[in-house]
């Protein structure tokens, strides 16, 4: 049997179930597949989100980690689910916007993949380490005019968000930087204290922050749609000038292609609920993280418009995949 075949008998399956399983949902306990490993933000959220629509839906919402190449991994399994609500992803959109225009993935995201629900964007933040001196985004972009290469921008890899922030910085500031990609987090902060680059950019957290208020990382910029109220004086890069560099990690909830809708409005209906729980956007707030929520559909016009946003800078700077 081929997988187009079998799509189509599941695609098939679900519609003729319709209103029995639009009655029930959820029948049995529903997968919250997370493409990141444990630990993170990103888990951490799923799991507070999980146990929140396990209260209001009557059935447990397990999350179960499957990380690698970009998230993509995670999303595949996704999108190769029966679409009948019972496995879902919370990720990035970066998967479904930005690597399938880096390479070849395993689905079609407009296709394979049903957007349920926005959740939060995480602010990207641009940190000085130990090795520059600079005491502004300006002073940075002066040392990279000044001495050509002598600025060292570390991201979470090659194509990533990071990435794509820094060949925009440098296309629009006409700046020479190098790259220097990471495979994780916590090698790249600890590199970061230690002097190894002299700029970071990772995602907001508590534990950068605080790095911040001891004054062993400094807050240049950040890529959010305003300041965040935990770094009040840091302008975000769209301030600087650099609307195009000003980039923050949509993140959502995820079906897969042919969800029924009464399934998907009842799922969204949940999520943008538990998005007003106190104890969900206080554990948002906590680490930086911004609370969206909105309908499925504007989600979805979200998840196009960025993904033809990507394709033009890809094109423009020529960012290729390792």
């Amino acid at each position: 049997m081929t997988a187009f075949t079998r799509r189509a008998l599941l695609l098939a399956g679900a519609a003729a179930a319709l209103p029995a399983a639009a009655q029930a949902y959820p029948s049995r306990p529903v997968r919250i597949v997370v493409p990141y490993p444990a630990g993170g933000v990103a888990d951490a959220i799923a799991r507070a989100l999980g146990e929140r629509l396990s209260a209001q839906l009557g059935q447990s919402f397990v999350v179960e980690n499957r990380a690698g190449a970009s998230g993509t991994i995670g999303v595949d399994a996704v999108a190769k689910a029966a679409p009948d609500g019972h496995v879902l992803g919370f990720s990035a959109i970066s998967p479904l916007v930005l690597s399938p225009h880096l390479g070849k993935v395993p689905y079609d995201p407009a296709r394979d993949l049903t957007a349920v629900a926005s959740v939060m964007y995480s602010p990207v933040l641009l940190l000085a380490t130990p090795a520059s001196a600079a005491r502004d985004f300006r002073e940075l972009l002066a040392a990279a005019k000044d001495k050509p290469g002598s600025v060292r921008w570390a991201t979470s890899g090659p194509a990533s968000l990071g990435h794509v922030m820094l060949e925009q910085l440098q296309a629009a500031a006409k700046v020479e930087m190098v790259h220097v990609p990471y495979k994780g987090g916590g090698q790249q902060l600890t590199d970061a204290l230690s002097g190894q680059f002299e700029i970071l950019s990772t995602n907001a957290g508590p534990t950068l922050v605080e790095h911040v208020r001891t004054g062993r990382l400094r807050p240049l910029a950040v890529g959010a749609p305003r300041r965040l109220e935990s770094l009040p004086n840091v302008p975000t890069l769209a301030e600087l000038g650099y609307p195009g560099a000003n980039l923050s990690s949509q993140f959502g909830v995820f079906a897969p292609g042919g969800l029924p809708a009464p399934v998907l409005e009842r799922l969204n209906a949940a999520i943008n609920a538990a998005l007003q729980a106190p104890e969900i956007r206080n554990r948002l707030v906590a680490t930086d993280n911004v609370p969206t929520g909105g309908t499925a559909q504007a989600f979805g016009r979200q998840i196009a418009a960025e993904s033809e946003s990507n394709l033009r800078i890809i094109r423009a700077v020529g960012i290729k995949a390792d």
